[in-house]
């Protein structure tokens, strides 16, 4: 089933707004167009309405999405799971970026300013455990 573009490597992937659509129904669970729309909007630039129906009836049709329609409302909901779905782009990402290897995706990251006292905490309590 093809759920997503093909990017340049010919792979399957969500466009960036495809993305913030699956994130909120991931975390908010079933939501209304207009809840999501609502969403999107406090994220970024403000797009109209019809806009963002028109993005979650295609994504319902490349399957991403599921459309409950006994209400008056359409709520739709996440036909994806979110770990496929990000397990899927990390796995291109380090493929495309590291050659394939986790360890030098590690060391960026460990090595990046950004990586704060906490996360190298939870990232040392990880490496711990694993066996």
């Amino acid at each position: 089933m093809d759920l997503f573009r093909k990017d340049s490597a010919g792979e399957n992937a969500p466009t960036k707004t495809e993305m913030d659509v699956l994130k909120i129904l991931w975390e908010c669970g079933p939501s209304t167009v207009r809840f999501v729309h609502d969403k999107l909007n406090e994220q970024r630039e403000v797009a109209v309405y019809t806009s963002t129906l028109k993005l979650m009836q295609l994504m319902k049709e490349k399957g991403m999405l599921d459309r409950d329609e006994s209400q008056m409302k359409h709520v739709y909901s996440a036909a994806v799971k979110e770990a496929q779905v990000k397990g899927s782009l990390l796995g291109k990402f380090v493929e495309n970026i590291y050659n394939g290897s986790p360890s030098e995706l590690m060391l960026a990251l460990l090595g990046n300013d950004q990586t704060s006292a906490e996360e190298l905490k939870k990232i040392k309590e990880l490496l711990k455990n694993i066996d």
